[in-house]
């Protein structure tokens, strides 16, 4: 080759290769937020990413998106959003209660599209269900409702079972609002329910630990990042003190809890995932109005019900939409 000939592919090489960079660049980030893990986030992140895909967004083609994991430790979540808020992300995602106040105090511009917790009216995220206002939106859950039907079923799965712990983390901000339904809900069917805390893994134990002294003859778990983090922990505390517990996402169940009664995450993160596209393509949050959940999952583990002496009612039975066996 010439001599002329070879500068000028190399001149050639040297003006796409920033052009290429200046291109990735140019992606629209999404910014991600989760208080919880990676290693449980995996069925979120499916839904979330086909989603994008039927919004015409495809991860690494034509949007880029910047991950942040708080792993159960609310107090991590400020600095993350403020992080990704510096990164000049287009707009944020996030799947806790936490993460979508840490997300609003960090931005009032930046779009923010919520998921995984319950009233967001309440908590100051929304002007209202229908009209947002501000900038954030998002898919909310029935958690109040939701904690209610886990009590009736745990009841109805374990009839003899009078006095039931009801393990919350005191950091979480719905906790008090939580304690105020189940208390609600426990004196409608004539059961007794006492409050335990944990908000660190060395405090699971002692609240399995005074179940003996308390009398608690089983427990419901609330919803919560750091226990969804915990589960395994959870779940070893359960079968080592012979407790029925109901828990608050399927893949407890899946994964040898005894029970579990949850919305359904797979469409829950798909419908925010379709605002997150939306959003890209230029919808404002304010005018797009809150999702509210549809669609429900009960799943019971029959092994670990066995390993616990219980039967379970062909009622629980014939309205489960999964039997693990």
């Amino acid at each position: 080759m010439k001599r002329r000939q070879l500068l000028a592919l190399l001149g050639a090489a040297c003006a796409v290769r920033p052009l290429a960079a200046r291109a990735q660049q140019a992606l629209p980030t999404v910014g991600f937020l989760s208080t919880g893990a990676p290693d449980i986030a995996a069925r979120y992140l499916n839904a979330w990413r086909r989603a994008l895909g039927d919004t015409g967004f495809v991860e690494g083609r034509n949007v880029a998106v910047e991950y942040r994991w708080a792993e159960g430790k609310y107090e991590r979540a400020p600095a993350l959003a403020i992080d990704l808020v510096g990164r000049k992300v287009a707009v944020i995602n996030t799947t806790s209660g936490p993460a979508a106040l840490a997300a609003k105090a960090a931005t009032t511009t930046i779009p923010i599209v919520f998921s995984g917790l319950d009233d967001p009216q309440a908590l100051g995220l929304v002007e209202s269900l229908s009209r947002p206002g501000g900038n954030l939106t998002g898919v909310a859950l029935s958690f109040d409702s939701l904690a209610e039907k886990r009590l009736q079923l745990l009841h109805e799965l374990v009839p003899t079972a009078a006095r039931i712990g009801f393990l919350i983390n005191p950091e979480n901000g719905n906790a008090a609002r939580l304690k105020a339904n189940i208390a609600a809900a426990a004196a409608a069917l004539g059961l007794d329910v006492i409050t335990l805390t944990a908000s660190k893994p060395e405090e699971l134990e002692p609240a399995f630990a005074a179940r003996r002294e308390r009398g608690i003859d089983a427990i419901l778990v609330g919803e919560d990042a750091f226990f969804n983090v915990a589960r395994q922990r959870l779940m070893e505390l359960a079968a080592r003190h012979a407790l029925p517990v109901m828990y608050f996402l399927r893949h407890f169940a899946v994964e040898g809890g005894l029970i579990s009664y949850s919305t359904s995450f797979d469409d829950m993160a798909y419908q925010a995932g379709v605002y997150v596209g939306r959003i890209l393509k230029g919808a404002r949050p304010a005018d797009l109005p809150v999702v509210q959940p549809t669609k429900f999952e009960l799943v019971i583990n029959l092994k670990t019900a066995q390993a616990l002496g219980l039967t379970v009612p062909q009622s629980i039975l014939a309205r489960a939409d999964e039997v693990i066996e």
